[in-house]
């Protein structure tokens, strides 16, 4: 099995509805989604991420105040799964709530490096 990342890109809250209760029941899709990934045992881990942020640039380490991108383009968390390959990664991707909310989900193969002992 490889690992793959997801990056959850938009599907902000405006595109889920305003009312707790339109955010609660999505926030509960996501759980069952991620417990479904648990149980065939593809999830190896993630976090959603704060929209504030700073960035680091060039060889003057530049730091600047985010957010970076339009909001439909912004990262909002990311998941490690465990597939046999790409394709199964994006099949798993599917039942993402994100995708509902016109979200857009990332599926990027994670390299194995060897690192110098």
């Amino acid at each position: 099995m490889e690992k793959f990342l997801y990056l959850f890109r938009g599907g902000m809250s405006e595109n889920i509805g305003q009312s707790a209760e339109a955010m609660q029941a999505h926030m509960q899709k996501w759980m069952g989604w991620m417990k479904t990934l648990e149980s065939k045992g593809v999830l190896v881990g993630g976090e959603p991420l704060d929209p504030k942020g700073m960035q680091l640039s060039g060889v003057n380490k530049t730091i600047t105040d985010g957010p970076f991108v339009e909001a439909k383009e912004m990262v909002g968390g990311f998941l490690v799964v465990k597939a046999k390959d790409i394709h199964e990664a994006a099949e798993l991707a599917k039942g993402c709530p994100i995708l509902e909310v016109d979200g857009k989900i990332e599926v990027r193969p994670i390299q194995k490096m060897d690192m110098p002992k």
